[in-house]
């Protein structure tokens, strides 16, 4: 039973939807898995690139003002008067406010900047706004002594309670700085650059690997430089991040695994300035959860796709099976040719309802035009060619028409009135003789005066530059050939020896030797490539009517006469092209003799 076209249709449906819908789930998900790692991962280490830069430049805006104030001549002035123990304490007050309005000035400067004061040792702070107080409590400040054990310069996100004028007691992030001096324990001053955290912070809320994860800015002792718990890392990726300093790597994506057995995604970059990090952690499964959830609906999708399946390769079977074994024994016949039989074979015409019934009724028309088509095949082939010919024919006369156009009314502007009118003479009977496409065929002497017609008047427009020879050897009276076989070959000559020498020099021999008839042009150009010269000796290749036709390279002429004479002569058409040592190429076309015009076409087999 399994062996019935029915039961395997039932059969390979099933497998194939249930092969089709598994391994496109398998694939969907680990191809979108593979993606959705590959985005966030570049999506994350971009907008780090980004935020990174955008900390670069506020860093840099910190240095410069820190390297404004350590460089003026009026911090410098500054502190030689306050340590001049001489000077009244009215001066130092107006020495002390020309510092504070230098400060003012330096914070108005930049954007990022909120407040800049000056600390000194004896309890004096200078701050912007005309800010200048005596207040040794901040010489009890954490930030303020370890700055002269540690010498670090960034202080962590905090509120300054002495500078609250100009960021409203709101968290800042500050650099500490020595003035006077480039070693932090000898200095008497420490210049206090403050940047509000919102300057930082803003922006890197915008930074989102997954709804629960953060983007972390840490120092270079691994605790967050805003207000952000460090404990929210976990202990796992704080212990990461400690091995990520030590080595050389940029940034990049660590996956580790949490306290609850699961993978999360550690993505970090490092701020080269200041030895900064951003790091950033999300679970693993947050990010796929969608993923996970269209895996399922695929699940789903594909149990109900088999169960119609099923129903649809049963009710299909009967409909396609029946038929179809008819129609096999229908074409048994009509491979031993019994037509007459097989059409009984087939089923009845019905309406045509579905693909098989089409089938049926198309094979049983097939049957009856096969005969006619067997025979009218030839036929129609013949036709074809015929048509190709002449459009091949066609395509040849046209070619010499506008120069010779512009050439008369060149020769009537110089008043050569013998020279137009012989033009226009020749013009005309090339016409006359060009436009007779009743038969492919002409006598060679019709051919030859055409050429003639067609050398007077290249020898009028190129005057003393052309010099063109025509011989005839042998009898050549009553031949025939095919027309326009010697015209595109004397014009690619003529052509082409031009573009590469001052004097075209064009030799044209007829002859008839051992029933032979041999055609040779020969020319002083630059000669043609050899990739053409294959091609053309090709009978395959140079056969070919079709590209010839939609052509628009520069040999189509010769192309198009081996073409026609391979059509028409078949194996009797002999081409041989000779290439000169230093120039000069030599097309010799060798065709059989045919001497009466009303004789049938030569049988080229």
């Amino acid at each position: 039973m399994f062996f019935s076209l029915k039961s395997r249709l039932i059969a390979f449906i099933v497998v194939l939807f249930v092969l089709c819908f598994g391994t496109l789930s398998f694939l969907l998900f680990k191809e979108s898995r593979t993606v959705i790692r590959s985005y966030i991962e570049s999506s994350a280490l971009e907008k780090m690139e980004e935020y990174g830069s955008y900390v670069d430049m506020v860093q840099m805006q910190i240095y410069d003002v820190a390297s404004l104030v350590f460089n003026s001549d009026t911090a410098k002035n500054w502190d030689n008067a306050i340590s001049d123990p001489d000077l009244p304490e009215g001066e130092k007050m107006l020495v002390n406010l020309a510092m504070s309005r230098f400060l003012t000035q330096a914070t108005n400067s930049y954007t990022s900047i909120s407040d800049v004061s000056i600390y000194r040792r004896n309890g004096l702070r200078i701050g912007s706004e005309n800010q200048v107080a005596t207040d040794p409590l901040f010489l009890q400040e954490s930030w303020y002594q370890n700055f002269f054990i540690s010498g670090n310069h960034w202080l962590p996100v905090h509120t300054d309670q002495h500078e609250a004028i100009r960021d409203h007691g709101n968290p800042v992030v500050s650099l500490l700085m020595p003035l006077g001096t480039f070693h932090h324990a000898t200095a008497q001053n420490v210049m206090k650059i403050n940047v509000s955290e919102s300057y930082f912070l803003e922006p890197l809320n915008r930074i989102h690997l997954a709804d629960s994860s953060t983007i972390f800015l840490l120092g270079e002792q691994g605790s967050p430089i805003l207000s952000q718990q460090a404990n929210q890392l976990g202990a796992g990726a704080l212990a990461e991040i400690k091995q990520i300093r030590n080595n050389s790597l940029k940034s990049g994506v660590v996956y580790l695994n949490n306290e609850e057995g699961q993978r999360d995604i550690l993505v970090y970059k490092k701020l080269g300035r200041t030895g900064w990090m951003l790091a950033g952690l999300a679970p693993e499964k947050e990010l796929y959860s969608s993923l996970h959830k269209l895996q399922s609906t695929i699940l789903v999708v594909t149990i109900v796709l088999i169960l119609i399946s099923l129903f649809a390769a049963a009710w299909l079977s009967y409909g396609v099976t029946k038929p179809l074994t008819r129609l096999v024994l229908a074409m048994r016949q009509v491979q031993r040719g019994a037509f007459d039989q097989a059409e009984s074979l087939l089923p009845p015409d019905k309406n045509v309802k579905s693909e098989v019934s089409y089938v049926i009724s198309t094979f049983r028309y097939m049957i009856s035009r096969l005969r006619q088509h067997i025979q009218n095949e030839f036929e129609l082939k013949l036709l074809r060619q015929q048509a190709e010919y002449k459009a091949l024919l066609m395509q040849i006369n046209p070619h010499f028409m506008f120069n010779t156009l512009e050439l008369v009314s060149s020769l009537a502007m110089q008043r050569r009135t013998d020279d137009t009118v012989q033009v226009i003479e020749d013009l005309g009977k090339m016409m006359r003789f060009s436009m007779n496409t009743s038969d492919d065929r002409v006598q060679l002497a019709e051919e030859l005066s055409y050429i003639r017609h067609y050398i007077s008047i290249l020898q009028t427009r190129f005057n003393h530059k052309l010099d063109i020879t025509l011989t005839e050897e042998g009898k050549l009276d009553s031949l025939i050939i095919i027309k326009f076989i010697l015209q595109p070959l004397i014009e690619n000559a003529v052509k082409y020896s031009f573009q590469h020498q001052t004097t075209a020099e064009i030799h044209i021999r007829i002859s008839r030797r051992n029933n032979r008839l041999h055609f040779n042009i020969s020319d002083n150009g630059p000669g043609i490539p050899t990739e053409i010269i294959q091609k053309l000796h090709d009978p395959v290749e140079a056969s070919q009517l079709e590209p010839l036709l939609r052509s628009q390279s520069w040999h189509i002429g010769l192309g198009n006469v081996v073409a026609r004479c391979r059509l028409h002569y078949g194996s009797l058409f002999t081409i041989q092209i000779k290439n000169g040592e230093r120039y000069g190429t030599c097309i010799e076309l060798i065709l059989p003799v045919q001497e009466e015009y009303d004789v049938q076409r030569i049988d080229r087999r």
